[in-house]
């Protein structure tokens, strides 16, 4: 029986009140170079239209996974990605930032280097 090997990297990213900024972190994420990633977005409670973006877009990529909470702030929601998290590393990204498309491929590899 053949030994499963672990997703590369596990991306966790806590979501609250970013609905103006979300869809571009995690089109961000979803056209990295490097594509052997999980990736959760963690809404934890949003008011506004930040959940439902979330899941607009999970419906286009398999790797994005959103998981809904109440509001308990962003520790519990990075916490709450990495209950679910079976990458090798972990990224954690904020839903106001976006990242390079290479960048993940380039911190995989340095890491895997030292």
């Amino acid at each position: 029986m053949r030994e499963v090997e672990a997703m590369k990297i596990s991306i966790i990213m806590p979501v609250y009140g970013v609905e103006d900024y979300v869809e571009k972190a995690i089109k961000s994420v979803l056209s990295q170079s490097l594509t052997d990633f999980e990736f959760f977005a963690v809404d934890d409670g949003s008011k506004d239209k930040s959940g439902a973006i979330c899941d607009e877009l999970a419906k286009t990529d398999s790797r994005l996974k959103v998981i809904h909470q109440e509001n308990q702030g962003s520790s519990a929601a990075r916490n709450a990605g990495l209950d679910k998290a079976t990458g090798k590393y972990v990224y954690f990204i904020d839903a106001d930032d976006w990242i390079e498309q290479d960048m993940l491929e380039n911190m995989y590899n340095l890491a895997e280097k030292k």
